[in-house]
């Protein structure tokens, strides 16, 4: 019984910030209406429908594993010198630390 009540409590309260999020923001930046709070409640479910999984196991299809159990499973067979090669083309690819960060030489504030 109690988690009936958190259930319909949950989804009370997620469709009237959704409704007051969607009247906050959409008008203004959009030009769009205002909706009523079955409308924001219609949102929820379309958007549950088109984006998340009402099933278990997540949204993959043919029962694939995600991307994650790829890449663990890629990296299991990879050798160490391997490994680190595909780390550092990830860093360089991703990681901008050290890239942008102006050197001694281009410091044009020394005289």
């Amino acid at each position: 019984m109690k988690f009936v009540v958190m259930t319909v409590l949950f989804v009370a309260v997620l469709g009237l910030v959704t409704q007051m999020l969607w009247n906050w923001l959409v008008p203004e930046l959009f030009g769009g209406h205002v909706v009523t709070y079955w409308q924001a409640l219609g949102l929820i479910l379309l958007s549950k429908i088109l984006f998340w999984s009402f099933g278990k196991g997540g949204h993959h299809k043919n029962d694939r594993p995600g991307w994650g159990y790829y890449w663990s499973e890629k990296m299991k067979t990879m050798s160490p010198e391997d490994r680190e090669r595909l780390k550092q083309k990830m860093k360089e690819k991703w990681c901008y630390t050290d890239k942008y960060k102006p050197t001694e030489d281009s410091d044009s504030s020394k005289g």
